[in-house]
């Protein structure tokens, strides 16, 4: 059984504050079969599918959580596209995330942000560096035992502000229309919310 379904569909009513009493007259269904579509105890039929996707105005391919976008298209790319669409979507996406918290009135949230990504490449080129041992440790300021433990730190103290200052500072709904209409590169944050959901639960679903 489809899992993305069921949590795709639920998500965009709720996004468009749509009762499920509502959607299921406009959709031509009982209330009752909306809801076991939507929990996952039922699945719909291929008549349904393109009906519910034409009333969400989304793709069939979205609805099944096939790709990240409401209005993308599946396609399967060789590993050198996808090499070249996974650097652009990184890109996309921290632009887009850069842009919602330089939007907040307090511009240290920004800061943060620019300051979580930063150590986090830092982090990652350590790891790369240190892989080799021909590689010399004077490279970095910082030894590297404790280099690892006090970058994570200060990267939790990083998530702790940023939490709190979005909080604070981001007071409007985030939903899949708002950021496309706000940001034209939510494709590639949509992308990455799904590839990062999709390693995760490729390890621990």
């Amino acid at each position: 059984m489809n899992t993305e379904f069921p949590r795709i569909m639920t998500l965009r009513r709720k996004e468009r504050k749509i009762s499920q009493k509502q959607a299921a007259a406009d959709l031509g269904i009982s209330q009752a079969l909306l809801s076991h579509y939507e929990k996952g105890i039922r699945e719909c039929g291929l008549d349904f599918l393109v009906k519910a996707a034409d009333y969400y105005n989304v793709s069939c391919d979205y609805l099944l959580g096939r790709t990240a976008s409401p209005d993308e298209k599946f396609s399967q790319s060789d590993s050198d596209e996808n090499i070249c669409d996974d650097i652009k979507m990184i890109s996309d996406s921290a632009n887009v995330l850069l842009s919602i918290c330089g939007s907040a009135e307090d511009k240290s949230l920004e800061k943060d942000a620019v300051s979580y990504i930063i150590l986090n490449l830092y982090k990652l080129f350590r790891m790369l560096y240190h892989s080799n041992e021909e590689n010399n440790s004077l490279f970095f300021k910082i030894p590297e035992i404790p280099a690892e433990d006090l970058t994570d730190s200060v990267i939790m103290k990083m998530c702790a502000s940023i939490k709190l200052k979005s909080k604070e500072n981001l007071n409007k709904s985030i939903t899949t229309d708002s950021l496309s209409e706000e940001y034209s590169q939510t494709p590639s944050l949509m992308k990455l919310i799904k590839t990062s959901e999709d390693k995760i639960s490729e390890l621990y679903g």
